[in-house]
């Protein structure tokens, strides 16, 4: 994959470029502020841009902006954010945007580099990797719950591993059922959401949206 790296911490920037480096993807460019960002999405058109939240000049909230406007701009896009701490109101703003290729990891996940790159290859591909934190995070935030009233306690179960990235096989795994339950409960999961079978849609994309927007 071609990728983007918008880090202002040198010693980090460098070493994702060359953790991912040495796996075989193309680093077309790594900067350390959001315009700089901007500049190179237009530029390279990756596959996926890698973006801190917090960046130059005030560290508050410019990477996530940066990230809005590229989903805007670039929607062949993919971004995974990934910040120090669980910010869930960034991650509601960058969810909000449109359904898949989207992830929002804590930067300590990115010491583990398997799950680091297979987060970056959900992405890309129209998925989702959201960090475990930040699901538990929005949903101690969630003040609206009738979206998914209708689901039962396991179906909720299933949906928030979802929201995490798992595989049907990684959830049924973690729930101790088979994957025929798993796909039953996700199956009933669309159907309580309103989710019919669409060519265009993803739809397990949108029934995580819609678990993390409750």
């Amino acid at each position: 994959m071609r990728i983007v790296i918008a880090e202002d911490a040198a010693v980090i920037r460098a070493g994702l470029a060359e953790i991912l480096a040495d796996r075989g993807h193309e680093i077309a460019a790594a900067v350390g502020d959001a315009e700089a960002l901007k500049a190179a999405v237009a530029e390279h058109k990756p596959d996926v841009a890698i973006v801190d939240v917090r960046m130059p000049p005030d560290h508050t909230d410019e990477g996530l902006r940066a990230a809005i406007a590229i989903r805007r701009d670039h929607p062949g896009t993919a971004i995974l954010v990934f910040s120090q701490y669980v910010e869930t109101r960034y991650a509601a703003d960058l969810l909000s945007t449109r359904s898949g290729g989207v992830g929002y990891l804590l930067k300590d996940r990115v010491a583990n580099v398997g799950e680091f790159t297979d987060a970056i290859a959900r992405v890309a591909a129209g998925g989702t990797a959201l960090d475990p934190e930040v699901v538990a995070g929005m949903l101690n935030a969630s003040r609206h719950a009738s979206t998914l009233a209708a689901l039962t306690a396991r179906e909720r179960d299933v949906l928030g591993l979802m929201a995490e990235g798992r595989s049907n096989h990684a959830i049924a795994g973690h729930l101790v059922v088979s994957e025929r339950a798993v796909e039953k409960h996700i199956s009933n999961i669309f159907s309580k959401l309103g989710l019919p079978p669409s060519d265009s849609d993803h739809r397990r994309v949108l029934a995580v949206l819609a678990y993390l927007g409750s």
